[in-house]
């Protein structure tokens, strides 16, 4: 029997009162702990479910708990929660009832699968023909995702959101997706992965509706960009913890995947901010924020992605906004950079003529980034031009530049790829007259 610690006290009835009393205190709570949230260890194996071979560094979530695999696919995981979700880089997420391991352990099998999508914008899930001709461009070329605007450029959300300051910034005054669930529940039977495209730091709504939020010149104005909107301190929590809630929405909601967008400062000069504006301070801003978003994703086993420029596959240094490789890729599981060639307009080494030579630009860039940082290949998913060039000779890009950009994504081993063209429009020219007012202007890049 342990002694108590006011054996000697001269007060020995008041002394095992004190000591019965310290005692309730700290031992009820855990026993209550233990005996209504057990934690459970469970033991298993996460392999591919095309070969059997173990997957390593698979990733396995239980509650707000994280494991890698081993080498050999192995995992042990211990805490409360009725369901182990799982995913891997290449793979499809999948989710397992802890009953499954009541036996022992378990092989768990992930399916593998590389996205091949194309972008609906805020406006564009909403108009029929956009909407259908871009899903019917899916099925006939053996297409798999699409990427939806949760957050779209100018901060207004595509659904009736929970989060309360969505509201208050006028973030809800037009709703695109009446039904969100309804519309992932038909997107999914047609076996489609279904992106949250989230745009950050580019906010209108919320630099408009909150000031004190808002990036202003060094004189005191309000920041604009070149199309006339407003951008929020990439250092301001609060800005971090708007959309991170948003993100958590989405992937309560069933999106396979949340994917951050303008997740970097503006690329202009002259602006003041709420911390110093050098190259440290924006680094660790942009994976602040990404690194904590991801921790609140961690109960829903949703894969996080982020888009950059894409000369950041290039730059040593963050690019003036806050985008370095070797940062952004300990914080998300897919980086997604804009390789579209209209966006060179500096060209890179040894060719100075991107539109003319899709394939070069997006296999190089995709080279040289993964080399560079020591990122696997199958890391990277990128966009590809899908839309008109711009910037040198206003070439239209059709079948043939298309297909040189997915043959280089593929000759490279990227995660798939993405098409990105403003109008929702692929492969059919320009858009009907009638759908001008539905389309969103080319995103920098």
């Amino acid at each position: 029997m342990r002694k108590s610690p006011f054996r000697n006290c001269r007060n020995h009835r008041f002394a095992q009162a004190l000591w019965c009393f310290s005692v309730r205190c700290w031992l009820l709570p855990v026993l209550f702990f233990s005996i209504g949230v057990p934690a459970h260890a469970y033991t298993g194996k996460v392999v591919d479910a095309s070969n059997s071979r173990p997957i390593a560094q698979a990733i396995v979530t239980l509650g707000d708990r994280v494991v890698r695999t081993d080498a050999d696919g192995r995992f042990d995981i211990t805490g409360p929660g009725d369901e182990i979700g799982f995913r891997a880089y290449g793979y499809l997420r999948t989710w397992v009832p802890v009953t499954r391991f009541q036996g022992g352990p378990r092989d768990i099998a992930l399916t593998p699968f590389r996205p091949k999508g194309l972008y609906l914008s805020f406006y564009g899930v909403e108009n029929r023909m956009l909407r259908e001709g871009a899903l019917a461009v899916i099925r006939n070329r053996g297409m798999n995702a699409v990427v939806i605007d949760v957050k779209g450029d100018r901060g207004m959300i595509s659904y009736k959101s929970s989060v309360a300051l969505a509201a208050q910034v006028g973030a809800q005054r037009t709703t695109t997706i009446r039904d969100p669930e309804q519309l992932l529940d038909r997107l999914h039977r047609e076996n489609l992965y279904v992106i949250a495209r989230i745009v950050v730091f580019k906010d209108d709504r919320l630099a408009a509706a909150r000031p004190d939020l808002a990036i202003k010149r060094i004189g005191g104005a309000p920041y604009k960009d070149l199309e006339g909107l407003g951008w929020v301190d990439p250092f301001n929590k609060e800005v971090w913890d708007y959309n991170a809630a948003i993100a958590v929405e989405a992937a309560r909601l069933g999106f396979d995947e949340i994917q951050f967008d303008y997740v970097r400062f503006p690329d202009a000069d002259g602006l003041a901010f709420s911390l110093a504006n050098t190259m440290a301070n924006r680094l660790r801003a942009i994976s602040g924020f990404l690194g904590e978003a991801r921790k609140q994703l961690v109960p829903y086993n949703v894969f996080l992605a982020a888009d950059i420029f894409g000369y950041v596959m290039w730059n040593r240094d963050d690019t003036h906004i806050g985008l370095r490789l070797e940062e952004i890729s300990q914080v998300v599981d897919y980086i997604s950079p804009m390789l579209y060639p209209s966006c060179f307009r500096h060209g890179i080494p040894g060719q100075p003529s991107p539109v003319a030579h899709p394939y070069e630009i997006v296999l190089r860039s995709l080279q040289n980034g993964a080399e560079r940082a020591g990122v696997a290949a199958i890391r990277f998913r990128p966009w590809l031009q899908a839309f008109r060039d711009y910037a040198f000779d206003n070439r239209r890009y059709g079948e043939a530049e298309i297909a040189a950009q997915i043959r280089a994504a593929e000759t490279f081993g990227s995660d798939g790829w993405m098409l990105w063209n403003p109008r929702n429009v692929y492969f059919g020219g320009d858009a009907d007259p009638a759908s001008a007012k539905l389309t969103t202007p080319s995103r920098a890049c």
